[in-house]
């Protein structure tokens, strides 16, 4: 498939001569930089070097005095506190951050994660009578309870204090609890809103630690997980995020946590290697497949394990759930396929929404994903969970999900989300309309430019001003992410070295150069239908720097993202 390339603009077209002067920095490097709203030597400062005394105060956010006071009392008093988490990645992470910091103080901690298909996402009866029947007076949820409305008051008639931390949108109320941390809050003046539910958490441990006059240092501790939870809830890597994340991924590369060791050294990925991309495709899904199978609980087991068999356990575990969450996954995206090619006609389409009764609730989002990159367009898989027809959106840019989806909010029992993932809940009997009117809505809302796939590219560039200090100054782009994502750089004119040929499953490998420069390896991934046209002339190219050690040898080499015939 074949992207239109889209490039990027500064604002200012002076800003990046501006940078490039002041930095010392090649022109494309302060380019990069003016495109990503650096502007002034401090803002690059601060860029390059994220350190972890920047971090914003935490008693910025609404309610922080309160709930760090009652968090405080209760390690005080030795409280029976629970921890009430989200099945995923971020809420799971979040979940261990808050557990392993109360077992620090001798508190008598549990945790309550709700069955993803039995107890659906949030707080619910079920977990407050949990609370109850443990003798708790102290809920602290962590990545849900943003519209825990009734929950919260019924936890509260109970006698049971709550201390909400969240990250998700903002419903027309807020629950009545004793503290709601959620920088999304219209009423909150915290200086970031892009933190994850393990941020929050992060947050309201940061803010204890005051209260209990410890050393800040107490709560860096636990920002490898909060890293793990930024890269697997893809929010974005700026403003504190981006200090979070490079804190997290230095804490793993040095000495990682007895049960990320065990899963790394399961599948084989040297700690040292360990950046925001492994997360998202190696670590985060294995830790996920727990709660997307059905229970969470290993998952919090691997991150807060004390001895290595332990940490190995609940390693080859969450393989082994992976592994079924796999097959399971395959199995659903060729069902969905088939509907398609059955049912729908792809030109008259706008959105897909997928129903069939026995597909496996925890892996249809992972499948939506797939279909809105194969067709880019928005997809919704439903499914029949007891009797109540359940599912997960995704979207694509232009088109929000959570909107459409409010607009629909007479034929949901309920729903949630964000622009580009929502999931939702059909009331009885409503599906064909509900598949009709969203039907509707995307149809006025996207317009047949939507349907082509983009490429966001950052700049052109020469093989010329590809060398190892190049490199170097782009590599401290990093941790990348959403809103500060690796450059794509697009050459044009080249031609291939030699003859390029195809390996492995379909995999495009060839040597390419620009004019006079030098000679690069390049390699594109599930490729081999461009074959073609790089033997037959010149082409452009769209592609990621990376760097290849083998043998000890460091090269640059170029990953292709997409090839124009000239």
């Amino acid at each position: 498939m074949s992207f239109r390339w889209v490039f990027a603009q500064p604002e200012e077209g002076t800003r990046a001569s501006v940078l490039k002067q002041k930095l010392g920095v090649p022109a494309k490097i302060a380019e990069l930089l003016a495109i990503r709203g650096i502007e002034t030597y401090d803002d690059a400062k601060l860029f390059f070097r994220p350190t972890i005394d920047r971090l914003h105060d935490p008693f910025l956010m609404k309610d922080m005095d309160q709930g760090a006071e009652r968090l405080a009392l209760a390690i005080r008093n030795s409280e029976k506190v629970l921890v009430y988490g989200d099945y995923d990645v971020d809420g799971t992470t979040a979940t261990s951050c808050l557990l392993l910091f109360l077992k620090q103080f001798g508190v008598d901690v549990d945790f309550y994660i709700p069955h993803r298909f039995k107890e659906g996402y949030g707080i619910n009866p079920e977990g407050i009578k949990y609370a109850e029947d443990i003798g708790t007076n102290l809920i602290v949820s962590v990545d849900c309870g943003i519209t825990a409305i009734n929950e919260a008051l019924a936890a509260k008639e109970k006698g049971i204090d709550l201390i909400i931390c969240d990250h998700h949108t903002v419903g027309n109320e807020i629950p009545d609890a004793l503290a709601v941390l959620d920088p999304k809050r219209p009423d909150c003046m915290y200086p970031f809103d892009g933190l994850s539910g393990a941020g929050v958490g992060f947050k309201l441990i940061q803010a204890t630690i005051i209260k209990l006059g410890l050393p800040k240092k107490v709560a860096y501790q636990f920002l490898d997980l909060v890293a793990i939870s930024i890269a697997s809830d893809i929010v974005p890597i700026v403003d504190e995020n981006r200090i979070l994340m490079k804190e997290g991924l230095q804490m793993i590369r040095k000495k990682p946590r007895i049960g990320i060791k065990a899963l790394l050294d399961l599948i084989k990925m040297p700690k040292e290697d360990i950046n925001t991309t492994k997360i998202v495709f190696s670590v985060g899904p294995r830790i996920n497949a727990a709660g997307r199978m059905g229970d969470a609980t290993t998952a919090i087991k691997l991150m807060i394990s004390e001895t290595e068999a332990e940490g190995k356990a609940c390693a080859y575990e969450l393989e082994s759930i992976n592994m079924r969450r796999r097959d399971t996954d395959s199995k659903t995206m060729e069902e969905a396929l088939s509907i398609i090619d059955e049912e729908l006609d792809m030109d008259q389409t706008s959105i897909m929404v997928l129903y069939k009764e026995d597909w496996h609730l925890g892996v249809i989002g992972i499948v939506a994903s797939r279909l809105v990159d194969l067709y880019h367009r928005p997809a919704i898989m439903l499914s029949n969970v007891d009797g109540v027809i359940k599912g997960s959106g995704r979207s694509v840019k232009g088109f929000n999900i959570y909107n459409a989806m409010k607009k629909c909010e007479d034929l949901l029992e309920q729903y949630g989300g964000h622009e580009f993932a929502a999931g939702l809940t059909v009331k009885e009997g409503k599906l064909s309309e509900f598949r009709w009117r969203m039907s509707e809505i995307a149809y006025l809302d996207l317009s047949e430019t939507s349907f082509e796939p983009e490429l966001q590219i950052d700049a052109e560039l020469s093989f010329s001003d590809i060398d190892m200090k190049f490199w170097k100054l782009l590599n401290q782009f990093e941790p990348f992410g959403p809103h500060n994502l690796r450059p794509v750089f697009v050459s044009k004119n080249v031609q291939a070295v030699g003859v390029p040929n195809i390996v492995g499953n379909g995999h495009l490998k060839m040597r390419v150069k620009q004019e006079n420069s030098g000679v690069f390896d390049a390699i594109g991934f599930n490729m081999h239908e461009y074959l073609p046209f790089v033997r037959s002339g010149t082409f452009d190219v769209a592609y990621v720097v990376e760097e290849n050690n083998w043998n000890g040898r460091r090269t640059l080499q170029m990953r292709i993202k997409d090839i124009h015939h000239n």
